[in-house]
């Protein structure tokens, strides 16, 4: 009976790898998030292409739903192209001094064909993958993701999950379009503090900035429909008014509950 209750959620499936986790400072850790500001003011002075590659390709690494990827990372290379994000951007000096800009934007339907990539990946893997992995992508996934015209599947399953529910926990969203826009949105957002931490750790400073025309900028990217502009990351030099004051945060039990 108790087997009966297992799941691809709740049980350990039988797989050979093994990684270990490496050693870490965690004091240079503590460094970089305290050091991580919004700067709204950077020095003239360029990046590095290949400290920005790496960084980017640090963002990738972020968790992220279901190893779905449902990111894209814009960086505007052309001298035009980077004044039409800034003027997207307000022209707010976070993107009209910044060195780097980099669009981050969700995309609510590459899960299809980004399943179907892990499935052949694991057709092809060298070393044996659980069944179980290969049923989520081919039938978990699509359930779970696939909205059909107007949500009328998502609404399907919203009443078939509802009344599971009664019986035992269950993944209730996403079973509408917006809500794959959050589900999207979530998984790139933290890419993006992949990406702001990234440079910290490079020496540049970063500034994110949601305060945007996104319906301009969807147009200066040639974004296709199911496209969402997240935010915007200007990234450079940190300039001696690059930071308008000292970090404002709240009392922690304001937000740390313990239960």
């Amino acid at each position: 009976m108790e087997k009966d209750k297992e799941s691809v959620f709740n049980s350990v499936p039988e797989f050979e790898y093994q990684e270990k986790a490496v050693s870490i400072d965690a004091a240079e850790f503590v460094k970089l998030c305290e050091s991580r500001r919004s700067v709204r003011v950077f020095e003239n002075a360029p990046i590095p292409e290949d400290v920005v590659e790496k960084c980017l390709d640090l963002a990738m690494l972020a968790p992220n739903s279901s190893n779905l990827q449902p990111w894209e990372f814009y960086w505007p290379k052309s001298a035009d192209k980077k004044r039409q994000v800034v003027e997207a951007c307000l022209g707010q000096p976070a993107a009209s001094t910044a060195a780097e800009i980099i669009v981050v934007v969700a995309r609510t339907k590459t899960w299809k064909k980004h399943a179907r990539q892990m499935v052949e990946l694991f057709k092809t893997s060298e070393q044996k993958v659980p069944d179980s992995a290969l049923s989520y992508y081919e039938k978990i996934v699509p359930f779970a993701y696939t909205q059909g015209p107007l949500s009328i599947i998502g609404l399907f399953k919203r009443v078939t999950l509802f009344f599971l529910g009664f019986f035992r926990p269950i993944p209730r969203e996403p079973v509408n379009h917006q809500q794959m826009i959050l589900w999207a949105s979530k998984t790139a957002a933290l890419a993006c503090e992949n990406l702001m931490l990234a440079f910290r750790a490079f020496g540049y400073d970063t500034c994110p900035m949601e305060g945007l025309d996104s319906r301009r900028m969807r147009k200066i990217l040639g974004l296709p429909r199911d496209a969402v502009v997240v935010m915007a990351i200007g990234a450079g030099q940190r300039s001696a008014r690059g930071v308008y004051g000292p970090r404002i945060r709240f009392p922690r039990d304001q937000f740390i509950k313990r239960i």
